[in-house]
């Protein structure tokens, strides 16, 4: 079974990912990992935007692993574990900047895909979040979530996650990348972000963590007895 979360940056889509695959025991397939960790590859350093003949023959020689922990995973690029550079801000600007290439969401999406389906296909529940799950990377997901919040909570929780993973960012200035992250994610040419038609909308601005998993799990069990499928 595979279960897709999509939704801008802040909106709770990570947190309530991993939260959901530890309640149904499932695997919890962060793409957004993927996309900080290529970022650093590619441009080092935050250095000037690739082109796409480049970054084809740049990713020919990446190898990145997701390796599961006894709390999340690790992460690593050619054998580099790059775990704690990929929770930046930097990162994170790193992630939006070179999933705009189809080279990169090309890669990614077929690495999304097989590692999904084989998964999915030896009868483990795969959540997947990131911002074209349900639309581009597997529109045949069994259940599809939409997570949304308003500018000013999901700034609010960012700030908060910085703040506890030690990094002093002033909270307008986490507001303003939030507001350019958003513009670039819906208007990139290559699967931008966009609401599934078949997904749930779950508005969390007023809901705490648990409510955003107990709202899920509800949804779930109900869209499977329609389907007289069980989890």
């Amino acid at each position: 079974m595979i279960i897709a979360i999509d939704g801008p940056a802040g909106s709770g889509k990570s947190s309530t990912a991993q939260a959901l695959a530890y309640r149904l025991g499932g695997f919890y397939l962060d793409t957004g990992a993927m996309y900080r960790a290529v970022g650093l590859a590619l441009v080092p350093g935050g250095g000037e935007d690739i082109g796409e003949q480049q970054a084809r023959s740049l990713l020919n020689h990446i190898q990145f692993d997701l390796v599961p922990d006894a709390s999340s995973f690790r992460v690593s690029v050619n054998g580099t574990d790059v775990t704690e550079e990929i929770r930046t801000p930097e990162a994170a600007t790193l992630a939006s900047r070179v999933s705009r290439l189809a080279a990169v969401r090309e890669r990614l999406v077929a690495e999304q895909r097989k590692v999904g389906r084989r998964l999915s296909e030896d009868g483990q529940i795969v959540i997947v979040e990131g911002r074209d799950i349900g639309t581009v990377v597997f529109p045949e997901a069994d259940v599809k979530f939409y997570m949304e919040a308003s500018t000013d909570i999901r700034a609010e929780r960012r700030h908060r996650d910085l703040r506890r993973d030690g990094i002093d960012q002033d909270i307008e200035t986490v507001r303003r990348e939030i507001e350019v992250r958003d513009k670039q994610d819906r208007e990139r040419e290559h699967s931008p972000l966009r609401r599934a038609p078949d997904a749930v909308v779950i508005d969390t601005t007023e809901l705490t963590a648990d409510d955003q998993v107990d709202m899920m799990l509800a949804t779930i069990k109900a869209l499977l007895e329609t389907r007289n499928t069980e989890i």
